[in-house]
């Protein structure tokens, strides 16, 4: 077999690619199947738990009402806002204590004695100090996001490979070129799964706070509409937070796809 058959085999055919595509929605798409027929059949009390075509309508009347839209603008920009703050300050910290023995024995026991309290429970003391507005909520999505972040740059930065350092200082490299071509491309993978990680902690934690004495994102829909027994609502905005939650885990893994092509470009060689 000549090289051009060989290269034709390996290629991956276009509709084993599709498939691959459409698989991880195959069980998404069943049970809303089930669930649809199991309301049409009266399996399951409408009442209680409506059809997903029912949510479906109930969230085209929300668009079109704005209501929808705009929960949805607000919720975004808290969730954004903070995973912005906390993740650049567990970053910095998380950078800091691990290139530095001096940082490192002044903030992490402390780091790590706040990152035992969780996070949630500290919900009490900021609406007392920061009240119910905007700061209180973008607060408590810094905090949760804050310390997955620290962990995984921390962690990333302390297990690089001492040998590769070695080699960078015998190659006459300086401090700033061992941090951007060896310490920083070495601890990237762990970085990245600590942002994908964070990025699950900004959504639950954006969940309770805007169930507490809020006016407005995806949490207070919810929670107004529980007081009303309005089921369709709930569940559309559970539905949200989920197509958010896989949203931003689609753009985690895009970022770690460019981030760390050279490693698949590495092994390729």
């Amino acid at each position: 077999m000549d090289n051009a058959t060989e290269l034709a085999a390996s290629e991956p055919r276009p509709h084993s690619f599709g498939w691959h595509r459409l698989l991880p929605w195959l069980i998404p798409v069943l049970l809303i199947g089930f669930w649809q027929v199991a309301v049409n059949a009266g399996w399951l009390n409408s009442n209680l738990l409506p059809s997903p075509w029912s949510v479906v309508q109930d969230g085209i009347n929300l668009t079109k009402s704005g209501e929808l839209p705009r929960n949805i603008s607000i919720s975004l920009f808290r969730a954004t806002t903070g995973f912005a703050i906390g993740g650049s300050l567990g970053f910095v910290l998380g950078l800091a204590n691990g290139l530095s023995r001096v940082m490192r024995g002044l903030f992490d026991t402390t780091i790590q004695m706040l990152r035992n309290i969780p996070h949630l429970s500290l919900i009490p003391l900021v609406i007392i100090l920061l009240g119910i507005g905007e700061t209180a909520k973008i607060s408590l999505v810094s905090v949760g996001v804050m310390f997955p972040i620290y962990i995984n740059t921390y962690h990333g930065i302390t297990s690089v490979d001492p040998e590769l350092l070695e080699m960078g200082k015998a190659y006459g490299l300086s401090r700033r070129a061992l941090l951007t071509k060896i310490i920083f491309p070495g601890a990237l993978p762990t970085i990245l799964v600590g942002v994908r990680y964070a990025l699950g902690v900004m959504w639950t934690t954006l969940i309770v706070a805007e169930t507490i004495s809020s006016n407005s994102g995806i949490g207070y829909m919810a929670t107004n509409a529980q007081e009303f027994m309005n089921m369709d609502t709930v569940l559309l905005c559970i539905v949200i937070y989920a197509l958010l939650g896989k949203l931003s885990d689609v753009i985690a893994k895009a970022l770690e796809s460019l981030c760390l092509e050279w490693q698949k470009k590495g092994r390729t060689q």
